[in-house]
């Protein structure tokens, strides 16, 4: 967005590439700061508050980056980029604010304050809501074809941001003066009554401007068609025709710049007359071309789903998992996961891995690639990759909530009824039989590979048995040893360590019984 108002090539762009990559490192040890008032280790409080004040280095690098393209480009005034602007301005004053709940000495001042409130906020509205507006005028008219209202987006924008401001930053005060959060009602003799009611009269006003943007929503069906790419935007989303076709772009385009629409002489012409890859469905299918990860180079065509309920069937089924389990409604919500596995194993029996007509095909410009590959080659294999590294992720954390607790805790793990561990015998049987399992499936893989059909399905029966059978041996320990996670936090580290090995476990049969 801020290069198209702009005009101009982002600066900086591997800063922001670093800046990201720094943030998101960062972030592993910045959540702690929610923590500060907990007890925590000094050394820990230490590394954590280090954290949250670094953060703030990629953060203001990807601001003055922004600002610097808007400085040397040739900027076109616009409501979106008036959100965007504004959303800069809000987000560092909550970030100046959020460096000095990261200092320890004070955050133990301000915890539990409407300080924190209005920090949040200004973090939350900067960073998110504003972003979200400037997105929603930006991209509306490629989504529907139709361009919402310059003159209702600004008026709505300066309401916003003049109630914005009046509601969250009297709170940086009122918090200091001592009003806490999350109680209802406030000692006459604080003296805050003046700056709450500002901060009310701010609230109406906020909701004044989002009631306005939902008003300019609903009239731009009556608006009329907008033209292709009205912002003139470089970048490849805007090839999208403004209307409806039984394509979505003529040609798959060869890129060479980040801004192809900007840099490549004459690129969406030559899109729409179909110069690039895959320019005919043949075969009446949606294609397209999957690329080697640095250079681009195709790979391989992959056919994409046609329309269907069953994603969307999945969806609902998994929304009710999390939504009845908030409620407590447990039976119900287990009901729901059981429709999620049966509208999953559905989708992907009825609608995955079709055997293409043809081993490979023409995709134009002399390139022929294959219309099926397996392996590394494949994007399912890359997504259960990715889907495993961030599971990996998470169960390191479960492990080093563990480790946390004995290095805080002189007495950890504790001894007593309904805290004795799990002993050895049943992991170490889990164990065993998971190893065995996962020898199975390798094996089975193996001898099919050979042609051995039958001597691969024994084995791979005999990997279920083993993994269904690690599942019950894994749950064991900690149930015939009596464990209580509700006594203690080792139990329930305990038990929940076995129940996440266990549902992996059951979602290894799955894969198993589906092969």
């Amino acid at each position: 967005l801020i290069p198209t108002f702009a005009q101009r090539h982002l600066l900086g762009y591997p800063w922001i590439v670093l800046a990201a990559v720094g943030t998101a490192f960062l972030s592993f040890g910045l959540w702690v700061h929610h923590m500060f008032t907990t007890g925590l280790p000094k050394i820990s409080l230490a590394f954590f508050a280090a954290a949250s004040e670094a953060v703030a280095i990629p953060t203001g690098v990807q601001i003055f980056v922004f600002i610097a393209t808007l400085w040397a480009g040739n900027v076109k005034k616009s409501t979106p980029l008036l959100y965007a602007s504004g959303s800069l301005a809000v987000f560092v004053i909550g970030g100046l604010t959020g460096v000095m709940v990261a200092v320890a000495p004070f955050d133990w001042q301000a915890h539990d304050t409407y300080f924190i409130v209005a920090h949040l906020h200004y973090v939350l509205i900067g960073g998110t809501l504003l972003p979200l507006f400037a997105g929603l005028y930006y991209y509306w008219p490629l989504v529907t074809g139709k361009k919402l209202s310059d003159k209702l987006g600004r008026i709505a924008f300066w309401i916003m941001f003049v109630g914005m401001n009046l509601t969250f930053f009297p709170m940086h005060l009122s918090g200091l003066l001592g009003m806490p959060r999350r109680v209802f009602t406030y000692p006459e003799e604080l003296g805050i009554g003046g700056l709450n009611l500002a901060s009310t009269a701010g609230s109406y006003m906020f909701a004044l401007g989002v009631l306005i943007v939902c008003i300019d929503l609903a009239l731009s069906p009556r608006r009329p068609k907008a033209p292709r790419n009205p912002w003139n935007a470089g970048t490849l989303e805007w090839l999208a025709l403004p209307d409806d076709e039984d394509w979505g772009i003529r040609s798959v385009p060869l890129i060479e710049s980040r801004y192809p629409i900007w840099d490549q002489k004459n690129f969406v012409q030559k899109v729409d007359e179909g110069r690039f890859f895959l320019p005919d469905a043949e075969e009446m299918r949606r294609e397209s071309i999957i690329t080697t990860v640095l250079d681009a180079r195709p790979l391989q065509v992959i056919r994409l789903g046609t329309p269907s309920v069953k994603p969307m069937m999945t969806a609902v089924a998994l929304a009710g998992v999390f939504i009845l389990t908030t409620y407590h409604l447990y039976l119900l919500s287990a009901l729901s996961g059981v429709a999620t596995l049966a509208c999953v194993l559905w989708w992907l029996w009825t609608g995955t891995a079709e055997i293409p007509e043809k081993p490979t095909k023409h995709i134009g410009h002399g390139i022929e690639v294959p219309l099926y590959t397996s392996g590394p080659s494949a994007p399912g294999w890359w997504a259960m990759f990715i889907t495993m590294m961030a599971d990996a992720t998470a169960f390191s954390g479960l492990v080093f909530g563990y480790f946390f607790f004995w290095t805080i805790h002189s007495n950890f793990p504790p001894t007593g009824a309904g805290l004795d561990g799990p002993g050895v015998f049943w992991p170490m049987v889990a164990l065993a039989l998971t190893l065995t399992g996962w020898a199975a499936t390798v094996g089975a893989r193996e001898v099919h590979r050979r042609g051995n059909v039958a001597a691969g399905r024994a084995l791979l029966v005999l990997g279920i048995v083993a993994t269904l059978s690690s599942l019950f041996a894994g749950l064991a320990g900690p149930w015939y040893s009596g464990m209580d996670p509700e006594l203690h936090v080792y139990p329930a580290i305990v038990w929940t360590l076995a129940i996440w090995t266990a549902v992996h476990a059951a979602i290894g049969v799955i894969m198993q019984a589906y092969t």
